[in-house]
């Protein structure tokens, strides 16, 4: 029997939240324990440890000594860059700790014939095959996969790994419809366990002629939208029987999530504050994360009034709250969404309601409103849109 965990985008240092940035970081640690606990055979991360190529040095410190407990266990961690693990120079925090020994980087290859040959890792313990491609932002890894010698990944024998950091067209939830995407088909045949990572869902069920398709979702929410929907992270621990693989998902929860969804239509701003805290039962928040969705349409005063500061300390026993009021407006720029549709009239009609020079306005926003010419450089291009705006502007000096 032979098992073995998958863990994939951890983003530590993700929150600019520090209780929530510290949380995702003892949750990362918890998972490594677990791994312990339940005595796998090795470790698999599919990219995104890190939220950042160059992550701060305390969280670069508690990684260490997570990948060490690893290693002084004598469980293998083997690991591909993900798209927020690369910097610029192509960089990643990743070999500092392959340099170190404590993990082991599958993403191995050469070109022959202008083919990319990959690599097999083989486990030392368990004879497993892993091997697999990285991801990169903007999907730029779909050209490696376009140049793949599948021949020699899909006749290699005995039990094979393919770890992957890239969102499958086919898989995708409804909700993340709109990202970028690359077809099933671009990953090699035959496997039998495809590790990924890189979107942000839970997924895990055998696609022929492939094998074990399985993503963990994040480690731990990586946003507010994430808390509100998942409330929790977690990773698979799997075992190859003779004839199947044996999922687990691990879910890994440190605080519990409790989220309020507030209208506040008909308010005034200064109304807020006690209609918020009305509705929250502060013997059910304690020490948990709290968030509150305000939306509506408030009758009066601006956004800046309501006083979160004061909503906040109010709701003290909490662990940490966030707030969003991306649904939540002011009426009288509320109506002025019910202008039109065409962007061309309603340009005109604010401009004429709030401008006494008409057509400077809307030459000036022309002479911005430009497309980067077919193999136009960047500076050219930005040359151009400065000399065609200060034509504007000299014209309007002159008149």
């Amino acid at each position: 029997m032979v098992k073995f965990a998958h863990i994939a985008d951890c983003h530590i240092g993700g929150w600019s939240e520090l209780k929530l940035k510290e949380l995702n970081m003892k949750v990362f640690s918890k998972s490594i324990n677990i791994c312990i606990e339940k005595q796998v055979d090795f470790v698999l991360i599919a990219g995104d440890l890190f939220n950042t190529a160059l992550p701060a040095i305390e969280l670069i410190k508690q990684v260490t000594l997570d990948l060490k407990k690893l290693k002084d266990n004598k469980i293998p961690c083997y690991i591909i860059a993900g798209s927020h693990d690369y910097s610029p120079s192509g960089k990643t925090m990743l070999d500092v700790f392959e340099n170190a020994g404590l993990v082991e980087n599958v993403v191995k290859f050469e070109e022959i014939d202008e083919k990319l040959k990959l690599n097999f890792t083989v486990d030392e313990k368990t004879g497993v095959k892993i091997t697999g491609l990285f991801g990169k932002a903007g999907g730029v890894e779909s050209s490696y996969y376009e140049k793949l010698d599948r021949y020699s990944l899909e006749n290699e024998e005995g039990k094979k790994i393919f770890m992957f950091h890239t969102t499958l067209t086919e898989f995708k939830p409804e909700h993340l419809a709109m990202i970028s995407s690359e077809p099933v088909a671009i990953m090699p045949r035959g496997f039998d366990y495809y590790a990924g990572g890189h979107p942000h869902f839970v997924f895990n069920e055998v696609k022929q002629p492939y094998g074990r398709i399985v993503y963990p979702g994040a480690l731990f929410p990586n946003n507010f939208g994430e808390l509100e929907k998942f409330k929790y992270g977690g990773f698979y621990i799997n075992e190859f029987s003779e004839d199947e693989i044996k999922s687990e998902f691990i879910q890994v929860l440190e605080k519990e999530v409790v989220t309020y969804n507030i209208d506040l239509t008909g308010m005034d701003t200064n109304q807020v504050k006690d209609f918020v805290l009305e509705r929250i039962n502060i013997s059910e928040i304690e020490d948990k994360i709290v968030l509150l969705r305000l939306n509506g349409v408030l009758k009066s005063g601006r956004l800046a009034d309501i006083n979160f500061k004061d909503i906040f300390s109010s709701l003290g026993n909490s662990y940490v709250i966030l707030k969003n009021t991306s649904e939540l407006k002011i009426k009288e720029f509320e109506e002025l969404e019910t202008l039109g549709d065409d962007v061309v009239d309603i340009e005109g009609e604010m401009i004429g309601k709030n401008s006494d020079k008409v057509d400077f306005v809307k030459s000036l926003i022309e002479s911005l409103d430009k497309e980067k010419l077919e193999g136009e450089k960047v500076f050219d291009f930005e040359q151009r849109i400065l000399k065609e705006s200060l034509n504007v502007l000299r014209l309007e000096d002159e008149n």
